[in-house]
């Protein structure tokens, strides 16, 4: 079974510690900062999106400091920090360093993992064994260093949420007694691998890769050319075991804003208005976790889940005081499902500030998410089914997104009512 090939299987990326492929992956990290119109851009990695009140509370501390004193999560379940001066590289690494959050600087674009917000809280197993495990064999493995800062781990509880985002490896809590299912890329296979190993099976699947991508260049699975990604998939089934057929689930399903549990409160989630925190919702937040658990869970959707383990009245309690801050608290907000690029004048590649558009926009609550994009790229877009909404020089263009499939746009000019009229139809 693939848990059980050598724990340090030789890779020819490791060799003399150099990757043969040479540009390309700009991603920004913490240690390597972005240039961007509002300053330099840090982005911090979270694994599993978990944090501890001590370590939200550097973060704070290192945006008030050095950057624009805000927080910015992203479609990963990490935090990036903006406006920051170019000089405070080293200042930041080392209060991210006593924080716990750099534990390796050689892998921290590397430590991407997702991981199912509500695990262990809604009935589901828990999945801080994995991730920790996971975490730490990143951290040791030195072909693991030459992943690509796009590169994507997914730990899913058996809900399927994470599982819809189309990582690059993914491992499943929902497998049979014993054992977890692995995920390569987004083909609808998956092989058993046992629970115990399952860290180590989903590293030296990711490692497997490295070699696969060795001569195309490919930094995520899904770049790999057809054949070798076929390749890669067998190279991995022959070492797990018989494949299954599992299809991978098209949306993802975020936590619902509110209370999770019965009697008691098991959770509290919340979602963040365009993934954006000042510093007053950040120590509420902060504060909230340290009253009830001592954690936080950054989502990939952009929201944030308090491991709670009060009555109900307290969860109200805390609840008011999140959609006092303007947090979303309830699924009935009218900013459920809106996101938004960074746009114009972060970005300098934004034809438009798309933010303040979104905001303009916001009506009654859509059945389908919604994302506003200034320019082609899409950055931090959503996965499943959507509507993208992308500027482009004569106006805005719209268009209903199933997984791979797009339907035929629809031009929209610069007119705020046509344009918020427009997108409400498209998302009911």
């Amino acid at each position: 079974m693939l848990a059980a090939m050598p724990d340090s299987a030789p890779s020819p990326l490791s060799a003399g510690g150099v990757s043969p492929r040479t540009g390309g992956d700009a991603c920004p990290g913490t240690l390597r900062l972005h240039r961007a119109d509002d300053g330099s851009l840090a982005r911090v990695r979270i694994p599993g999106g978990v944090l501890s009140a001590d370590q939200a509370e550097a973060l704070l501390a290192a945006a008030a400091r050095f950057g624009d004193g805000e927080l910015h999560l992203t479609s990963r379940g990490n935090v990036q920090l903006r406006g920051l001066g170019t000089e405070c590289g080293g200042e930041l690494a080392g209060l991210l360093t006593a924080a716990g959050l750099l534990p390796s600087a050689a892998h921290e674009r590397a430590r991407n993992i997702v991981a199912s917000p509500l695990a262990g809280l809604d009935g589901s197993p828990s999945l801080g064994r994995w991730l920790t495990g996971l975490d730490e064999l990143v951290c040791a493995s030195a072909a693991a260093a030459t992943l690509s800062g796009r590169f994507l781990f997914a730990l899913d509880a058996g809900r399927g949420d994470v599982d819809a985002l189309g990582a690059d490896v993914t491992l499943i809590a929902d497998g049979p007694p014993g054992a977890a299912l692995l995920r390569i890329g987004a083909t609808d296979e998956v092989f058993r691998v046992p629970v115990a190993h399952a860290p180590r099976a989903a590293l030296l699947a990711a490692e497997e890769f490295l070699r696969a991508a060795r001569d195309s260049g490919a930094w995520r699975v899904k770049d790999l050319p057809g054949d070798v990604r076929a390749a890669l998939i067998r190279t991995i089934g022959s070492a797990a075991g018989p494949a299954l057929h599992r299809p991978r689930p098209r949306t993802a399903t975020p936590p619902a804003p509110g209370p999770h549990g019965s009697t008691t409160a098991t959770a509290l989630s919340t979602d963040v208005p365009l993934g954006r925190l000042t510093s007053t919702q950040w120590r509420l937040l902060t504060g909230t976790a340290r009253r009830y658990g001592g954690e936080l869970r950054l989502t990939p959707w952009r929201g944030i889940v308090i491991p709670f383990g009060a009555g109900r009245d307290e969860a109200a309690e805390a609840l008011r005081a999140l959609s006092a801050s303007g947090l979303i608290t309830a699924p009935d907000s009218p900013w459920t499902g809106v996101g938004a690029c960074i746009g114009h004048p972060g970005c300098a590649k934004s034809l438009s500030d798309v933010r303040a558009e979104a905001g303009a926009a916001v009506g009654r609550p859509g059945r389908l998410p919604v994302y506003w994009s200034g320019c082609e790229r899409r950055c931090g877009h959503p996965h499943g089914e959507w509507i993208d909404v992308v500027v482009t020089p004569d106006g805005h263009r719209i268009s209903h997104v199933r997984g791979e499939r797009r339907d035929p746009p629809r031009a929209v000019r610069n007119d705020p009512a046509a344009l918020a009229a427009a997108v409400a139809a498209a998302r009911a």
